[in-house]
């Protein structure tokens, strides 16, 4: 096993989902208090099952593509979408500004 390779995905994961969608739901969902472990199983099978399809789907791309062209393609796509955050957000916030 490559015990690097399994820390830096354990990190690059748990900092990517600290405050995303999917723990806003489960903040919702365990907020009702009728059973936390529910909740908490629920949750963490779903993203068991994400990780396991992304793995599985990685593994077979890059059974087709070098690493390096991986690798390019996602710089590029989280550059598209760092472009997209930082110019084509504007309407949400020209509103929040006129606010009185």
């Amino acid at each position: 096993m490559d015990w690097h390779l399994l820390g830096l995905s354990f990190i690059t994961v748990f900092l990517s989902e600290l405050g995303d969608k999917s723990q806003l739901a489960a903040i919702a969902l365990s907020g009702r208090g009728q059973s936390v472990k529910a909740v908490f199983f629920g949750t963490a099978g779903a993203l068991l099952l994400t990780s396991l399809l992304g793995a599985l789907a990685g593994g077979a791309v890059s059974e087709l593509l070098p690493t390096r062209i991986l690798k390019a393609i996602a710089a590029v796509g989280f550059a598209i979408l760092a472009a997209r955050l930082l110019l084509f957000n504007n309407e949400e916030t020209s509103d929040l500004e006129q606010t009185p």
